[in-house]
């Protein structure tokens, strides 16, 4: 791998309206885990006292931005969602460049920013309490939503720019401020939306962005007195950290983490469309979602046509660099990542599943300096197998055969996760069944895992997350508090509860 930083982009923060260096001094490098010989830029290493002038910066800016009328806050949204659409195809490139995924999922990816810059803005308009009738004569009763101060966001590298515009804008629109910590493999599309948020005209210092590890800035963040709001995606194991850092500071913490779906396949599937789904579920971002299909539970009756003819369909998959147009699966997003992939196909192996296509990672001619793993395929697994169990966060697929309809719903929820599920029968009452059963947040009729829209709530049970949601009007309730109003013009003091109105 290259060292040499003297040719390549230097980027900075963004703290107060300006973009700054660290003060530190220090920076790290940002690679195409396509190719690594390809430097993308260098990105500050910051310090505690870089997120310190942030949070200073975002406290100060809010005390203001909270005043700005939530439609005229909306008004500068719809303007950075106009100006994310104008640009989606350089947006799209440079995401498919800094983290791999082939250019369809970027330009996706992109389009969700837009789509959730879009109906997160016109929730300037909707940020609807409730009026209710009081229980005393002259008196009268709403809700209202009020923000809650600076926001820390902490975002994965797998979808660096929609994941920030889930947090980002409904923070933005309830009238927060935010410090937004990106992934460190993924600077530059966060940078570039933060930069699309400045032309649009967001006042200094409510939109705040500083880039490095989670030693520092991360933590930081979490055990700041300032910061009132966490949102945080990555794995379970430091969500916990997350989670357990905040505790004693009293702080608002959504956290949205691991995921190990399942699609059930029954005999009565239709299973040219199951297998399309499962590729799609299980192969795209080369598997590295949180709403990835890594288990499929195929019904004994047509599990070896199944298998059969998925496994012929995922050897048939065209790995190589995204921006390639015949790319099918880009690389994993790094060296790291490809380790533990391997890591897991050999602990499958060990278990006893049937390895029936993939396994290695691929090191040769136009792919030998990127981070590429053949897309691979158990049979014949065990549900409590590891490789069943766990989240691997990468292109491993792992085949249960199930006996029933009911076998099928107690294998998809006999993990730790509830993020997301799906079916494919034809028989409408299956389908509502397995609908009210799946212990999940996310549920799928007839198509894979993935593919969640913006105006819906976003998110999952268990170990996957703390109860809040991303997306849809949900996500107004991580960026605000209910405050509840009453307004007595009676003239007299009137006790609720102890003095009842007259008839």
């Amino acid at each position: 791998m290259l060292t040499s930083t003297e040719q390549a982009t230097t980027y900075h923060n963004f703290i107060d309206g300006s973009w700054v260096p660290s003060v530190s001094g220090d920076l790290f490098e940002n690679r195409n885990p396509a190719n690594v010989d390809d430097l993308i830029g260098v990105f500050q290493k910051s310090t505690r006292s870089d997120v310190d002038r942030a949070i200073a910066a975002a406290r100060r800016a809010y005390e203001h931005w909270r005043l700005v009328p939530a439609p005229r806050r909306a008004e500068l949204l719809f303007r950075a969602a106009q100006l994310i659409a104008d640009r989606k195809e350089a947006l799209a490139r440079d995401m498919t460049r800094e983290m791999g995924k082939v250019l369809d999922e970027t330009r996706g990816d992109v389009q969700e920013a837009i789509d959730m810059t879009f109906f997160m803005a016109g929730e300037g308009r909707r940020q609807y309490g409730q009026t209710v009738p009081s229980e005393l004569r002259d008196k009268f009763a709403m809700s209202m939503r009020q923000p809650l101060g600076v926001c820390a966001v902490i975002t994965p590298w797998n979808f660096p720019m929609a994941i920030p515009s889930w947090k980002i804008i409904p923070a933005l629109v309830c009238g927060n401020s935010v410090v937004f910590k990106p992934a460190t493999l993924t600077p530059l599309s966060a940078l570039n939306f933060v930069k699309i948020l400045e032309e649009a005209g967001i006042p200094p210092g409510v939109v705040n962005l500083v880039t490095g590890g989670g030693e520092e800035v991360g933590n930081a963040l979490l055990q700041s007195g300032d910061i009132r709001v966490v949102s945080f995606t990555g794995s379970t194991d430091v969500g916990r950290t997350v989670s357990q850092q905040t505790a004693p500071s009293f702080k608002k913490v959504h956290l949205e983490m691991g995921g190990k779906n399942v699609i059930m396949v029954m005999d009565d599937a239709n299973l040219d469309l199951a297998i399309e789904g499962c590729l799609w579920g299980g192969f795209g971002t080369s598997g590295q979602r949180c709403t990835a299909a890594s288990r499929v539970v195929v019904h004994r009756k047509v599990y070896k046509d199944f298998t059969t003819r998925f496994v012929d369909r995922v050897k048939a998959l065209r790995v190589g660099d995204g921006l390639d147009p015949k790319t099918q699966m880009g690389p994993v997003v790094s060296e790291s990542q490809l380790k533990t992939v391997m890591s897991y196909v050999d602990i499958g192996q060990k278990e006893g599943a049937a390895l029936a296509c993939g396994g290695h990672p691929l090191r040769s001619g136009a792919l030998a300096k990127g981070f590429f793993h053949e897309p691979t395929v158990f049979t014949d697994v065990d549900p409590r197998m590891r490789i069943a169990q766990e989240e691997i966060f990468g292109p491993v697929v792992c085949v249960i055969p199930s006996s029933s309809f009911e076998e099928a719903v107690g294998i998809g929820n006999n993990v730790q996760y509830g993020l997301s599920a799906s079916i494919y029968t034809q028989d409408i009452n299956r389908a509502f069944a397995a609908m009210r059963d799946m212990y999940t947040g996310i549920f799928y009729v007839n198509a894979p895992t993935i593919g969640a829209e913006v105006h819906l709530p976003f998110g999952g049970t268990k170990a996957t997350g703390n109860g809040h949601r991303e997306a849809g009007t949900a996500a107004l309730d991580v960026f605000s508090e209910w405050k509840s109003v009453y307004v007595d013009f009676s003239g007299r003091l009137q006790r609720a509860q102890i003095d009842t109105a007259e008839l």
